[in-house]
């Protein structure tokens, strides 16, 4: 399998948003479960919008059949309600004699009837659809096989129909995919995040993921002028699973206690004391991670300030 566009992947990010709390309660280490890639389609229309008719909606496979068609260059999810009743398209594509890539698409045109230089949307179904369509899109994951077909798809998109005005309908694509993020909240006077707040997706970062031969996995997070790397490590003599880990110090010089290190922007802590938690870890039959989540509360210098972060990663 090759990926499309610039991410460069060992391992993708995934799983639910979970922030941890000083409260939290200390659990076990335990095997992780293994999980499915998504497909879904869902959406939020605005009051006025046609095509969404003001409703909010989310489709998921198995529950709801969902289809994907096409190639890197312009294609579609179809998602069918189970009942019947709904049924919706959603046509993404790149610039005519382009591919899609991970990235922001702006000043998108109906895709069947795109101009120029303009990259395509049209998402309609239920009977109703655009004539003109303004709009813009971001491709988080894009992955396709030898033969060309799209394997691993994630989209975000805003549409406007029948003018740059009109009210918006805003939704969610995925084929086969599992979330691909990182997002950390920094207290005031916190060394390493500066007291602030920022996220990170696919369509303008690009994750990579490491593994040590001592067991510690590394993420790292290099976009919007950002560059980070957050570090995990198991306890001397044991392996990371599924579950909290409390009392670690700053790998690598974390002495047999569990290892955190979260770095990047020229900053670093030279002491440090925090607790992670491990939500999903995968890891194949050649005991190689596939797919990996946590969140993260880190201190620097022995401060109250705290670092708290969520990362979500697959290979």
């Amino acid at each position: 399998m090759r990926r499309t566009g610039p991410v460069e992947i060992g391992t993708v990010l995934l799983g639910l948003i979970l922030l941890l709390t000083p409260g939290m309660a200390s659990a076990a280490p335990t095997k992780a479960a293994e999980r499915a890639p998504v497909s879904s389609y869902e959406f939020v229309s605005q009051a006025g919008d046609y095509v969404g008719g003001g409703a909010t909606r989310a489709y998921t496979a198995p529950k709801d059949k969902i289809r994907l068609s096409g190639n890197a260059e312009s294609l579609t999810l179809n998602a069918d309600s189970a009942d019947g009743k709904e049924w919706w398209s959603v046509q993404i594509a790149a610039p005519r004699g382009q591919r899609l890539q991970p990235g922001f698409y702006r000043d998108a045109e109906r895709a069947s009837f795109r101009t120029g230089r303009a990259p395509g949307l049209d998402v309609g179904g239920t009977g109703r659809g655009c004539n003109q369509v303004w709009g813009e899109f971001a491709v988080d994951q894009i992955e396709t096989d030898a033969s060309g077909a799209v394997t691993v798809f994630e989209a975000t998109f805003t549409q406007n129909c029948e003018g740059p005005n009109a009210p918006a309908l805003k939704g969610t694509v995925r084929w086969q995919a599992f979330p691909l993020s990182y997002k950390y909240v920094s207290d005031e006077g916190d060394y390493i995040g500066g007291g602030q707040t920022k996220s990170y997706r696919g369509a303008n970062t690009v994750f990579t993921v490491g593994e040590s031969f001592n067991g510690a996995i590394t993420l790292g997070v290099s976009g919007q002028r950002d560059g980070w790397n957050v570090e995990f490590a198991p306890p001397k003599g044991q392996k990371l699973a599924v579950g909290t880990y409390t009392n670690a110090k700053r790998y690598p010089f974390n002495d047999g206690s569990p290892g955190l290190n979260v770095s990047g922007n020229g900053r670093g802590c030279n002491e440090l004391s925090g607790s992670f938690t491990i939500t999903e870890l995968v890891t194949g039959t050649d005991g190689k991670v596939k797919a990996f989540s946590a969140t993260y509360e880190q201190f620097c210098e022995r401060g109250t300030a705290a670092l708290r972060g969520t990362v979500h990663a697959f290979a």
